[in-house]
């Protein structure tokens, strides 16, 4: 009964998340715009049950005849494919859409028959059939099919008031995290079983200070080279970041402090790691092990892909001057590339925790503060008025504004 319970609970919630904002959910749309949600939903469910206990067979009958740790291999790469393909997002196609439109017979042969063809090969099918070479296959017939059925009724009941209250997007990166995290953990469980033993044993002996300092390394060179192209960019793009790079070049004046400490914070962040590289100095004793250089590079990856977001956006701003989006990372935080710089340093220090690194980390956010409050947003203020202090009031300046502001 366990065994049921778990295969039911985790597949039920890979497919529904995997369902939110998928083409079959969008086909439900379309279904009840034409017929009661009642038929739509018993057509959906025959479907559902039919190709579903088709990928279980083909999951369990897989799941017998290969070694479990190359099946946990497979699965985690499929389900690291599934996040990929979530992020990529999933659309009706014309011919799919006018089929839905023009349906004129039973509701339930219809909606039945559509969804059938719909789901045949696709990724939640792909899903059902893993998850059965994992689990029992009763459990994730019944707890995939009531997930898909769910999402879907979800969708008919709550359609258009759900897409305004939670962006689509937002779903999108919420799903493919689920699905990555769970590609790692079978990633985990495999490496385990090829290797014969625990796989923090096989990162312990294979993760050590020398291998975290340079993986840090190269992190940190990255983000100096992308901080460099992004300042660049910027200051091409924006009128008023033109006027502050003015002002950084008048010695001893707030913008020239901002620069020289930025620039000290990152000479001091690419040395840190390389001493730790080379054997000059070691990492503080308490806080070297292989479970925090994981976490810590994360972390740092966490920061370049903000970073990397965010002169991305920049190069397709519209806008003559990106600090005023109203669209985009801009929109709702103020300094995305300054956030994602300081949350990647944070994560190189964990990599490798020396004083070295500690002292970078310490310029670097007193050199943002400089730069975002003495400077920016002054001169800011001054060249755009009310509008830069409307934009200032409904984003945050280094993260997501959560409430509105009372100013």
């Amino acid at each position: 009964m366990d065994g049921f319970l778990l295969a039911f609970a985790i597949s039920f919630g890979v497919v529904f998340v995997a369902e939110l904002g998928d083409k079959s959910q969008l086909m439900a749309l379309a279904f009840a715009t034409r017929y009661r949600a009642l038929p739509v939903l018993v057509g959906i469910t025959l479907a559902t049950t039919a190709v579903h206990l088709l990928s279980v067979a083909v999951g369990h009958g897989l799941g017998t005849a290969l070694p479990t740790g190359w099946i946990s291999l497979v699965a985690a790469v499929a389900f690291v494919g599934f996040g990929a393909w979530t992020l990529r997002g999933d659309r009706l196609t014309a011919d799919e859409r006018a089929k839905a439109e023009r349906a004129t017979g039973s509701a339930v042969l219809t909606s039945s028959v559509a969804f059938f063809l719909a789901e045949l090969g696709d990724k939640t099918m792909l899903a059902t059939i893993t998850l059965a070479t994992q689990y029992g296959w009763f459990g994730v017939w019944i707890g995939s099919t009531l997930g898909m059925v769910g999402a879907d009724a979800l969708a008919i009941v709550v359609g258009r008031k759900l897409g305004r209250l939670l962006p689509e997007r937002a779903v999108s990166i919420g799903a493919a995290a689920l699905f990555f995290l769970f590609g790692g953990s079978l990633a985990v469980e495999a490496t385990g079983e090829l290797a014969g033993r625990p796989a923090w044993a096989i990162l312990a002996d294979a993760v050590d200070h020398h291998a975290a300092g340079w993986m840090a390394l190269a992190i940190a060179v990255l983000v100096a080279v992308l901080g460099a192209i992004g300042g660049r960019r910027l200051l091409e793009a924006s009128p008023a970041r033109r006027e502050i790079g003015r002002a950084a070049r008048v010695p001893g004046s707030a913008a020239w402090w901002g620069r020289v400490l930025y620039v000290g914070a990152t000479a001091l962040g690419l040395v840190a790691p390389l001493l730790v590289a080379a054997d000059v100095i070691d990492p503080v004793p308490l806080l070297d092990d292989p479970g925090l250089v994981v976490i810590g590079a994360g972390l740092a990856l966490l920061g370049v892909s903000l970073v990397l977001a965010s002169q991305i956006e920049l190069r397709r701003a519209g806008s003559p001057d990106p600090v005023l989006a109203s669209r985009g990372l801009r929109s709702r935080m103020r300094n995305p590339g300054l956030t994602g710089i300081v949350v990647a340093t944070a994560g190189t220090l964990v990599m490798v925790p020396t004083l070295v690194g500690v002292l970078a980390a310490v310029l670097l956010v007193v050199s943002v503060r400089i730069q975002v409050r003495a400077v920016r947003e002054p001169m800011l203020a001054q060249l755009h008025g009310e509008e830069y202090l409307a934009y200032a009031a409904r984003t945050g300046r280094y993260l997501p504004r959560l409430t509105a502001s009372r100013s």
